[in-house]
C-alpha cells in the first residue's frame, strides 16, 4: 500500500520561550514562572484552575499568556505541553510508566504500541512533499553537513553511511571539536543537517545557530516546537520519541531519514542505478562477505 500525503496541517510555529518571557513585566514573569518551571504539573489544568494554583483569577491568567503572544489560552496549554515533552527525562518517563497487569510482557506491548503510535503521528503530520522537496537540494549542496550527539549519534551515522552510497558529500559529527571545525568554513552552498531531541543537545544547536548564520540551508529534526533547532531551521521535521519504559525510540526518526533517502536516491535514479551497478559484484561475492 502506498503512503498518501496528509492533508492535515500543523499551523504552530517555532516559539522563543525567551522572547515570550521578556514581553511580561516582572511581576507577571514570577507570577507565572511556576507554570513554565514545572510545566507538566500545569499542562491539564484550565485557566481558572491554574489562577487558583497562582494566586489570581482566570482573567488574570487570559491576559498574561495573550501578553506572551498567544492567542488563546489552549495556545499557551499546547505550549506547556511541548514544555513537558521536551524536559522530560528517562527518569520521567520510567516514573509514569507502569505494568498493567504487573508484568513485564504487557511493558514489551506498551512499547511496541507506543513505536506504531510514533510511526502513525509522522504518516499523518509530516508533509511528504517536503521531504521530496529535499532531494534537488542533497544533490546541489557542495557539502552535507551532519550535526548530532549523544544517542542521535546513531542517526547521523546511518544517514551519514547511506548518503555516502549515494555519492553525495556528506560528513558527520557527534562531538563537539568536530562540529566547530566542520562548520566553520560552512557558507550558503552547504547543507546542515541538525538532530536533536528535547532540550536540544548544546553542540548540535551551537553548530546549526552558526551554519544558519553563515547562510547555510538548515534542516532540523526534533521532537517539539520549543526546541532551539526549531528557531533556526529552515525546514523543521518533528518526530515523537516517546517510549513508555524509559529513554527514547528513534523508531519514526528511522522512518523520517529514510524517506529522505528514497526521495534522493530516486531524484536521479539514473545515476543511482549506475552507482549500484559498480558496487553489485562487490556486494555478490566481495571478500568481506561470510562464504559456506
Amino acid at each position: 500500500m502506498g503512503l498518501k500525503t496528509s492533508s492535515r496541517k500543523d499551523r504552530r510555529v517555532p516559539i522563543n520561550s525567551q522572547a515570550c518571557i521578556e514581553r511580561l513585566s516582572r511581576k507577571r514573569r514570577e507570577t507565572i514562572r511556576p507554570a513554565l518551571e514545572n510545566p507538566k504539573d500545569f499542562v491539564l489544568l484550565s485557566a481558572r484552575a491554574l489562577g487558583q494554583r497562582l494566586g489570581i483569577d482566570a482573567a488574570t491568567v487570559v491576559r498574561i499568556v495573550q501578553t506572551m503572544g498567544f492567542p488563546a489560552y489552549r495556545d499557551f496549554r499546547r505550549y506547556l505541553h511541548d514544555l513537558s515533552v521536551a524536559r522530560a527525562t528517562s527518569l520521567d518517563t520510567m516514573n509514569t510508566s507502569g505494568p498493567r497487569d504487573g508484568s513485564i510482557p504487557a511493558l514489551i506491548q506498551d512499547s511496541v504500541d507506543q513505536d506504531l503510535k510514533n510511526l502513525n503521528t509522522l504518516r499523518h503530520s509530516v508533509g511528504f512533499e517536503d521531504v521530496a522537496g529535499l532531494a534537488p537540494k542533497f544533490h546541489r549542496a557542495s557539502r552535507i553537513l551532519i550535526f548530532a550527539g549523544d544517542l542521535a549519534g546513531i542517526l547521523a551515522s546511518y544517514l551519514e553511511y547511506q548518503l555516502t552510497i549515494l555519492g553525495l558529500p556528506v560528513m558527520s559529527a557527534t562531538s563537539w571539536g568536530r562540529i566547530v571545525h566542520l562548520v566553520k568554513n560552512a557558507n550558503k552552498k552547504d547543507l546542515v543537517i541538525a538532530i536533536s531531541f528535547r532540550k536540544g543537545l548544546r553542540q548540535t544547536v551551537e553548530g546549526l545557530q552558526q551554519a544558519h548564520d553563515k547562510g547555510a540551508y538548515c534542516v532540523g529534526i526534533t521532537d517539539t516546537y520549543v526546541s532551539p533547532l526549531a528557531r533556526l531551521s529552515d525546514k523543521l521535521f518533528l518526530t515523537s520519541i516517546e517510549a513508555p519504559p524509559f529513554g527514547a525510540s528513534y523508531i519514526a526518526p528511522m522512518a523520517l531519514l529514510n524517506g529522505i533517502l528514497v526521495a534522493c536516491a530516486n531524484y536521479r535514479r539514473g545515476r543511482t542505478l549506475a552507482l549500484l551497478r559498480a558496487t553489485d559484484e562487490e556486494e555478490r561475492h566481495g571478500g568481506r562477505w561470510f562464504q559456506t
